[in-house]
């Protein structure tokens, strides 16, 4: 049997807020989300054998847990029987960096999701889909398609079929963030500022007046990555640059396809031991 292919896009974060506490273990967040041109390569085929088989491969598959999205993913559809009973194998391509705040791992469960519903092997309402992919991380529910939306604070998701068409350079430095240290140290929450309907945040006059939340507290944890961003936002014809979630991935935004390739050339002299990429929000 033919392996089934499927691109699971690396999320980033346009905007991120932290409004609150939702309880003990999370944060009240919202959030303006996309993707990106970015992708991991998901194959999945169906095996006869009494166990799925998962595995990782390329660029940033080093040291992923045995424990991870995927596995969560099929163990939860296996304990209700919700595969009836069938095995697969899934092989994963990562081209997306781990601990970067580009989503990849999450993504990678969304993908799958979304395969087993157009397969029609999943038969989910969009209530239930969401309490399934809140149950393997809180990330996940982005992916389930890959429109723009709104992560509003009290978790309710809006979203619009709209384009955004920015050209980037994402840049991820040779360490990770870790999430839950950067929470932790979140002293002071923000008021809430997406009110508007999500396609009115689609110009980079709007974007321009948002901001992520955590940077502060990565910045005083990272200090190296606040100087990443000074240097990115020296680059010519550059409208903004944010991290994304937590990090420690940084993203040069840019209106043109040849403005971010000069860009990522300079960025590259500069910083030659950081990995750095052009690509463009789908």
């Amino acid at each position: 049997m033919k392996f089934n292919v499927i691109k699971s896009y690396a999320k980033i974060n346009l905007s991120l807020g932290v409004t609150g506490r939702l309880n003990s273990k999370y944060h009240k967040i919202e959030s303006l989300v996309s993707f990106l041109k970015l992708h991991d390569e998901v194959k999945i085929k169906k095996i006869n054998k009494k166990k799925h088989k998962i595995q990782f491969f390329g660029k940033f598959s080093k040291g992923i847990n045995k424990e991870n999205t995927v596995s969560k993913l099929l163990k939860i559809l296996d304990e209700k029987n919700l595969l009836n009973n069938e095995k697969y194998f899934i092989k994963i391509k990562k081209n997306i960096p781990q601990k970067s705040g580009l989503g990849g791992g999450s993504m990678n469960a969304s993908a799958l999701i979304r395969f087993f519903i157009y397969k029609k092997i999943l038969n989910f309402s969009k209530k239930n889909l969401i309490k399934l992919s809140k149950k393997i991380g809180q990330d996940v529910q982005f992916g389930l398609d890959n429109k723009i939306k709104i992560l509003h604070s009290n978790g309710n998701l809006e979203s619009t079929a709209k384009k955004i068409g920015l050209f980037v350079i994402i840049v991820k430095p040779n360490f990770g963030c870790s999430t839950q240290l950067i929470y932790k140290g979140i002293k002071k929450y923000s008021q809430k500022k997406l009110k508007m309907k999500t396609k009115e945040y689609l110009s980079f006059v709007n974007i321009l007046k948002l901001e992520n939340d955590l940077e502060k507290v990565v910045f005083k944890n990272y200090p190296k990555l606040k100087i990443v961003k000074l240097f990115m936002q020296s680059l010519p014809n550059i409208r903004f640059a944010r991290l994304t979630g937590s990090g420690s991935a940084m993203l040069g935004y840019f209106s043109s396809k040849n403005e971010a390739i000069n860009a990522a050339k300079l960025f590259k002299k500069k910083y030659k031991n950081y990995w750095c990429i052009t690509s463009k929000t789908i």
